[in-house]
């Protein structure tokens, strides 16, 4: 299932040319044809057996993401594969060089790194205006355009005020490059756009010492360190670092995000306008911590609470209706009757979002007994029998989501969705003889369905079929 591409492949009237990169979760192949203006490269999520679910599911993000977003700071979206054949996405090749270059080259003068660091903050802002928050800035996912444009790719963990978070549904665990996560981030928070003006530091860190301001942990306890660990001050590392660089670089790299910039277009404006910075104590600082305030630091962190999130713009007028699936029922009075009753909710409120659900056991490590297919195969096979589901309800493809959860407890799972949501109904079929989520799953419906009702923080329906 989903072979490897090689040069000469076509699919859908795209032809590969070379495989140019092979990621943790995809490969990218250059492409052409497809009728477009632009250069075309594929991005393919990581299907095989050992691949996780996660793969899939920043697929599904990132195509979601690029379908909702424009401008000149992210790729274009040019075509989608159909998830029954090749799960891709076509986008905007952008022919350029990468910021990984530039941090190849650290340490570097502030002459040479504040006006693409600019132009990357100003793609940051483009991207926050629009509601998102990208929440994976690295060297390596920043492009430039020869006019000196910043576009960020990689939007696969990115999260979007307007769409449900399916990587905080279904992965409860830090997700992100490491040297460049924010501390709320380590924590599970991903709804602040300031955590990306935190990365944004961390690069700045990066290309003016040559080093990363929190090294390269591999572990969530490495991780816990920035919430009470500050870096070497730069000017410690580098001593040519000038205090006004200091100063920016420090203020993003604020423990507190109510400390950090509040715009990424402030923080681009300050590297474009470094006589105008007001340096503080921050950016005098020539010594590490002292033991007494590092103490201070890890008494603070161990009571650590994340600033809210900031509202990135109203949300829209829209109800969100959860509709629980039990992809293994196969008695269609039962299939009909919910597909009936989420068409008629459809019908009665014309701007109501659908987040079509199925819960299934999480994919077991290396070892268990019960190994079929791959996390990444078993995720595509469920989202598939949605999107099955969905085609007899009539329903616009832009009002329906589809989300695979992993969870032993199906209850749980979908209650924790609809919290995390708010969603402001949920559908769910009730119990039929034999139906479950996977094998090894109690029923999905039946008690699942009573617990759900009992719980819910929100409105919910049991549906039943009529005989």
């Amino acid at each position: 299932m989903y072979p490897y591409l090689e040069a000469g492949d076509e699919i859908d009237g795209l032809r590969v040319l070379s495989r140019i990169h092979a990621g943790g979760m995809a490969l990218l192949y250059r492409v052409e044809g497809g009728g477009t203006d632009y250069p075309l490269i594929l991005k393919v999520p990581r299907l095989g057996q050992g691949d996780g679910a996660v793969a899939v599911v920043s697929y599904e993000v990132e195509r979601m993401m690029l379908a909702a977003l424009s401008g000149p700071h992210v790729p274009r979206l040019a075509a989608v594969g159909d998830l029954e054949r090749l799960p891709y996405l076509a986008m905007e090749f952008i022919d350029g060089p990468s910021l990984k270059e530039l941090a190849e080259q650290a340490p570097l003068p502030p002459e040479k790194l504040a006006k693409p660091m600019a132009a990357v903050a100003t793609a940051v802002h483009h991207l926050h205006q629009q509601k998102l928050a990208h929440l994976d800035l690295k060297p390596s996912n920043v492009m430039f355009r020869r006019n000196g444009q910043a576009v960020l790719i990689d939007l696969g963990l990115a999260h979007h005020a307007h769409f449900p978070d399916l990587l905080a549904e279904e992965f409860r665990k830090p997700i992100g490059s490491a040297p460049y996560m924010a501390p709320e981030q380590v924590v599970g928070v991903r709804c602040d756009p300031r955590s990306d003006i935190f990365a944004v530091g961390a690069m700045l860190y990066e290309l003016a010492t040559g080093r990363l301001p929190f090294g390269a942990p591999d572990s969530v306890r490495g991780l816990r360190r920035r919430l009470y660990e500050a870096p070497p001050p730069p000017r410690v590392v580098d001593p040519a670092v000038p205090p006004w660089l200091q100063e920016i670089i420090l203020h993003c790299l604020e423990v507190d995000a109510d400390r950090r910039y509040a715009t990424a277009a402030q923080l681009a404006f300050d590297l474009l306008h470094p006589d105008q910075v007001v340096v503080g104590a921050r950016g005098r600082l020539t010594t590490h911590d002292g033991w007494l305030t590092r103490l201070q630091r890890r008494v603070v962190a161990a009571g650590y609470e994340p600033a809210p999130c900031p509202q990135m713009g109203r949300r829209p007028l829209v109800s969100v209706v959860l509709v629980g699936v039990d992809t293994q029922v196969r008695g269609e009075q039962q299939i009909e009757a919910l597909q009936q009753m989420v068409r008629r909710t459809a019908e009665d409120e014309d701007q109501v979002r659908i987040a079509l659900a199925t819960v299934i056991r999480p994919h077991p490590l290396l070892g268990s007994s019960y190994v079929e297919e791959s996390g990444g195969k078993t995720h595509i096979r469920h989202l598939v029998e949605l999107r099955h589901w969905a085609r007899s309800i009539g329903i616009p493809e832009q009002r329906l989501t589809y989300h695979v959860l992993e969870d032993d407890d199906p209850a749980q799972a979908l209650l924790d969705y609809a919290r995390a949501n708010r969603v402001d109904h949920i559908l769910i079929g009730a119990s039929t003889p034999g139906s479950g989520i996977e094998r090894g799953l109690r029923p999905f419906l039946g008690s699942v369905a009573s617990r759900i009702a009992q719980e819910a923080p929100c409105s919910v329906t049991i549906v039943r079929p009529e005989y």
